[in-house]
């Protein structure tokens, strides 16, 4: 199997339940909280490993000790055969989760340490590529930042996955260097015609499934019917299937069926770490 390297960010997540999103300048009380290690890319990192993927991933941590250690404590356990972890002088990035009831989210998170991370500090993560690898990456990270490893990466012939969440406007002008490019509805909508400059496209819609467009042709692929308790983490567990796919020589199809099945699984279970495929889980469904 050829590696997958991920390159973005990483931090905690802070979960709440609420009954409905708060009002403008309302205080709402919310339910049960919990704390986790998250970030995009680090969620993604983490279930490529668990698919049995050889990971590379690269992302800043902070200046704040107690925080930036938790999160690297949690990934030297995880399974991720090399980690390149530069510390920034920038707080490290959290999230605040709030799930309502139906398990749909909302999501806040802070950026300041992930966009301040420079092409010298991920260069090192794009050494030794080759033919086969896959490097995916969120919309964590500076524009131009994520454009020189698109564009290094694909001249070494790496396949290039482009996840563009959080959405940044110019992120459309970067497709052309992506091999894949998975969007949701709404950042679909905000790519517009530039998603066709990618290789492909994949657009995911939750319990709609999703929709595949290669070589102009479009597919559209039903969601695994589950009973949804929260959808956080359902697509960096979609994003993090298909790179490992895709590295082990699937076809987009054969990547899409199982990573179908994962993301399902992830929005049967509250929170978003916690709620990732196990390694079990996720052998399980490649051995299908």
């Amino acid at each position: 199997m050829s590696r997958v390297v991920v390159v973005g960010n990483a931090g905690l997540d802070l979960r709440l339940t609420v009954p409905r999103l708060p009002l403008p300048g309302e205080t709402l009380v919310g339910g049960e909280g919990s704390r986790a290690p998250g970030g995009k890319g680090l969620n993604q990192a983490v279930v490529a490993a668990r698919c049995g993927a050889t990971v590379r991933f690269c992302a800043p941590l902070g200046n704040d000790p107690p925080q930036a250690d938790e999160v690297e404590r949690h990934l030297a356990d995880a399974g991720i055969a090399e980690l390149i972890l530069p510390r920034l002088a920038h707080p490290t990035d959290f999230s605040l989760l709030m799930v309502l009831p139906d398990g749909e989210n909302s999501i806040v998170s802070t950026s300041a340490c992930s966009l301040a991370m420079t092409e010298a500090e991920v260069a090192p993560s794009l050494a030794g590529l080759g033919e086969g690898d896959v490097v995916l990456l969120q919309g964590n990270l500076a524009l131009e930042v994520t454009k020189f490893v698109l564009a290094t990466a694909r001249g070494q012939g790496a396949k290039t996955l482009f996840n563009p969440a959080p959405f940044w406007p110019g992120a459309e002008k970067l497709l052309g260097h992506c091999s894949l490019v998975v969007a949701n509805r709404v950042e679909a909508d905000a790519l517009g015609d530039a998603l066709h400059a990618a290789g492909a496209a994949i657009v995911t819609m939750g319990g709609e499934g999703c929709l595949s467009i290669e070589r102009g042709a479009r597919r559209s692929f039903p969601a695994e019917p589950v009973a949804a308790v929260d959808t956080t983490g359902c697509g960096d567990t979609f994003c993090g299937v298909v790179a490992a796919s895709l590295a082990r020589g699937w076809s987009l199809e054969q990547a899409i069926g199982v990573a179908q099945k994962a993301a399902a699984l992830t929005a049967t279970r509250p929170g978003a770490f916690a709620a990732l495929p196990t390694r079990g889980e996720l052998h399980g469904l490649f051995s299908r």
